[in-house]
């Protein structure tokens, strides 16, 4: 795979939406893992990533993802968005059983070669984030932070965000990447580096 292929898109479908494992593909292509809080913006950055208008579907209303939704692209690789953490329809027992789903699918799954966290600019990264992060780095998985919404924050407040973070320490080793859908800031950033993760997995 290069980055070429994706920027050109040549096909994107929905595959499953995956409530257990027995519903996920077993034909093993490797996996683009999309990770965040509800309505953070994993849709809007497929959607954009790939060129696609409504391949996958974005809300205004929160914890509307409730199942692993897999996208085959190119007929090569999958993009799984994961359901949102955080406040999820359906209240407590379904987030826990959801909470259950994905983390048994990231420590499992033999054909992730990639995982996206995004983390809106503008809240985050909160504490439900943090734990993300720490579990992404204690399963060594190539993993990128992807600020979403920075098109919301004027570039002052955003400047005053990741100086905060760097500060902090919480973006010590960490790739990341500045991304808005409205504008498209952060596409290529976001491609060239799936393409580095998935070739370095193949290496």
């Amino acid at each position: 795979m290069n980055t070429l292929s994706l920027m050109r898109c040549d096909s994107a479908e929905f595959v499953v939406g995956a409530v257990s494992p027995k519903d996920f593909p077993d034909d093993g292509c490797p996996e683009i893992v999309f990770s965040g809080r509800s309505n953070v913006g994993k849709s809007s950055l497929i959607n954009c990533l790939l060129q696609r208008k409504n391949l996958a579907r974005t809300s205004s209303v929160p914890g509307k993802t409730q199942q692993l939704n897999y996208y085959r692209v190119n007929e090569m690789f999958y993009f799984v968005d994961l359901p949102g953490y955080g406040y999820v329809r359906g209240g407590k027992d379904l987030r826990e059983k959801l909470g259950h789903m994905v983390e048994s699918y990231v420590k499992s799954s033999q054909q992730i070669c990639a995982i996206l966290q995004l983390i809106d600019a503008r809240h985050g990264p909160t504490d439900s984030d943090r734990v993300m992060i720490e579990l992404l780095r204690s399963l060594q998985f190539p993993f990128l932070l992807v600020f979403t919404k920075t098109d919301k924050l004027s570039r002052p407040k955003l400047n005053k965000v990741f100086s905060r973070l760097e500060s902090e320490g919480v973006l010590g080793g960490i790739s990341y990447v500045q991304f808005s859908a409205e504008s498209k800031q952060g596409r290529e950033d976001v491609l060239c580096w799936i393409d580095d993760a998935v070739n370095f997995d193949k290496s």
